[in-house]
């Protein structure tokens, strides 16, 4: 389980995604009001979001961080599956929301003013999200958090999404084309749907209790052979699962039918502890059984 300090880093990351979402909202509404660009205003809806879901996300991570109980024998943990699905729904809203205002300024067009001073504001913006989403998705897998890498990815495509808008804007500016304003804003609500139906899909699998990565997995069966060719033991019915950031090993281990409980419990033990040294942490139960005693894998017997 994640220690009181590793906690208070990711809720400090919240809370750098929080602050840098209300000064992206602040500067992206006052170019879309200075320019009257609807390109503008679609970005500064999708960085209310940012807000909305940073809040939810730093709720969540309180709520993972709770200890197991009565009721939770696994702990909180998946509670920051939650937070990404939160965060896809309102992504496919706004989406919604900045189709239908691209729809309408199409049919209604209007002309973009001080466009210079809006893009130098959505740069601006757009380089402090640059900044904290990459903070976010780097923490997010040091500390195997989904709300931190949610968060990151979301805060990256708004980098991309407005600097679509900047390049249509400048073009805007050039060319004099003002339906280019609301084609840009349409394409930036598909592209946000798109990313919310991804976030969406992902949270979704992650609810359904899938096995750790394959690169971790690989780590684990190497720790497993190279430690029953040394004990004399051989293991099967590997299986893992994550929690949000918890991860848990379970694992069959044969022994010599003549050994003595208390031998086999002291490997049970090294196992335990050599594995969670493999994974930087993980919960692992070991279950003992005579050598030569088939086990059940994928759902028949071997």
């Amino acid at each position: 389980m994640p220690g009181q300090s590793e906690q208070r880093v990711l809720e400090r990351f919240m809370w750098l995604s929080i602050a840098v979402s209300l000064a992206t909202i602040a500067l992206k509404l006052v170019a879309a009001w200075l320019t009257g660009s609807v390109g503008f205003l679609s970005d500064a809806i999708e960085s209310v979001i940012n807000v909305v879901a940073a809040v939810v996300g730093l709720w969540v991570l309180k709520v993972a961080a709770k200890p197991a109980d009565e009721n939770h024998n696994y702990g909180h943990a998946k509670a920051e599956y939650f937070s990404a699905q939160v965060e896809g729904a309102m992504i496919l809203v706004a989406s919604v929301a900045i189709i239908f205002t691209a729809v309408e300024r199409l049919l209604r067009p209007q002309p973009i003013e001080q466009a210079g001073i809006g893009l130098l504001l959505s740069s601006l913006a757009t380089l402090l999200n640059l900044g904290a989403g990459l903070l976010l998705l780097r923490a997010g897998k040091r500390y195997r958090s989904a709300t931190l890498s949610a968060d990151g990815r979301h805060l990256l495509t708004d980098v991309w999404t407005t600097a679509g808008v900047l390049a249509g804007i400048a073009l805007v500016a050039v060319t004099g084309w003002e339906p280019l304003d609301p084609l840009i804003a349409l394409a930036v609500g598909v592209n946000i749907l798109f990313t919310g139906y991804v976030l969406l899909k992902n949270s979704i699998l992650s609810l359904l209790s899938q096995a750790l990565p394959d690169d971790e997995v690989a780590a684990i069966r190497a720790y497993l052979e190279g430690f029953g060719a040394k004990e004399g033991v051989t293991f099967t019915s590997l299986r893992t699962v994550a929690f949000g950031r918890d991860r848990f090993v379970n694992v069959v281990m044969q022994v010599p039918g003549e050994w003595t409980v208390d031998a086999s419990h002291h490997l049970a033990d090294l196992i335990e502890e050599g594995v969670a040294a493999e994974l930087g942490g993980a919960e692992t139960v070991v279950h003992i059984e005579p050598l030569g005693t088939p086990t059940r894998v994928g759902g028949r017997w071997v």
